[in-house]
């Protein structure tokens, strides 16, 4: 890439601040950023870094009015980012075309136009293929299963039989969809499996990292809804329902029928249990645990999750247990000592 700084603020439809003659060769990283280079800050919080970066120019967020070097304000620096990085990235990536000569195909199966199957992958019986789906190679599609048009699977992905997946869905390597939920009765020490009858339902412009894994459903459905995006690492227990736009963060682990609202955000390690559900807007920081239903638009973090707010008191109380502890041990000796006084002092 190179082009001049007004070039990028015109494609970025941003507002530039600065010398618009600059030439940018190359995108960075703000701490990582050469001359020539372009940059972004997201985040005010991280401002002292405009003054140390060695980027010639940086993509800013509205709430930034100067800095000591060119920038471009934007409503949104990391989409803008993105669309700059666009500009550099390599040429596209060659994904597989046709049907490898040998990709197995089950009968009565339909194969939209444009559809590419990569080398060794399996296509059960009955199973349906939207137009310019590709499918790379050592996957397993099981019979009458449906994939909609537009959709890329990446190779190693098994998808059990019976699953609805949308249109314009991303599936990376490693992960299972429709694997049997984990049911079982137990009746005098053992443990008899509990059929899984149900299915996986995956709405449109789903993105799915790598190695996850979604239960079907024991009866009905598990269902991802349209544009919610999956980390890596994510367990999705039977019966699970989420909602449209949710983010899902590595290693997760959702339990069986609890509900997600809309545009919910589950940080990393987050865990749920059961049958509760949490509402549109909730956020879960990081490593907490979920007991009980959430209300809409609430943040939670702990163990067990708690309203933020509550939580950090409870935690900065925690931090002073130490000091708490000695200071405890002090009065302690002190009340001894009065003790002994008032012994001495009545005798």
């Amino acid at each position: 890439m190179r082009k001049s700084l007004k070039e990028i603020a015109q494609i970025l439809e941003g507002e530039l601040i600065g010398d618009g003659d600059v030439i940018i060769t190359g995108v960075c990283g703000i701490e990582d950023a050469a001359q020539g280079d372009i940059t972004f800050l997201a985040n005010p919080r991280y401002a002292q870094l405009l003054t140390t970066t060695h980027a010639s120019a940086v993509i800013t967020s509205l709430d930034v009015k100067t800095a000591s070097k060119p920038i471009i304000r934007t409503t949104n620096p990391s989409l803008a980012f993105a669309k700059v990085l666009s500009l550099v990235l390599p040429e596209e990536i060659k994904h597989p075309r046709g049907i490898h000569p040998s990709a197995i195909i089950g009968k009565d199966v339909l194969l939209g136009e444009g559809v590419a199957i990569g080398a060794y992958t399996v296509i059960g019986d009955e199973a349906s293929i939207g137009d310019n789906t590709i499918i790379y190679p050592g996957c397993f599609i099981g019979q009458r299963t449906s994939i909609g048009s537009n959709t890329l699977i990446y190779p190693n992905v098994s998808i059990r039989e019976r699953i609805a997946i949308g249109k314009g869905v991303i599936i990376h390597s490693g992960t299972v969809v429709g694997s049997d939920g984990f049911g079982f009765a137990t009746v005098d020490g053992a443990h008899h499996k509990i059929p899984q009858v149900g299915t996986v339902e995956i709405g449109d412009d789903v993105e799915i990292g790598a190695n996850v894994t979604i239960d079907r459903a024991r009866f009905a459905k598990t269902i991802i809804g349209k544009g919610t995006k999956i980390d890596n690492l994510v367990q999705i227990a039977h019966n699970v329902e989420i909602g449209e736009n949710c983010l899902v963060v590595a290693q997760v682990g959702i339990s069986g029928s609890t509900v997600l609202g809309k545009n919910v955000v589950l940080a990393g390690q987050v865990g749920l249990v059961g049958h509760i559900k949490v509402g549109d807007g909730a956020v879960v920081a990081a490593q907490s645990g979920v007991s009980k239903s959430i209300p809409p638009g609430t943040m939670m973090w702990g163990y067990p999750a708690k309203p933020i707010s509550e939580a950090k008191r409870i935690n900065a109380c925690v931090m002073r247990l130490p000091e708490l502890h000695k200071a405890v041990m002090e009065l302690k000796k002190e009340i001894e000592g009065l003790k002994e006084q008032i012994k001495r002092l009545t005798k």
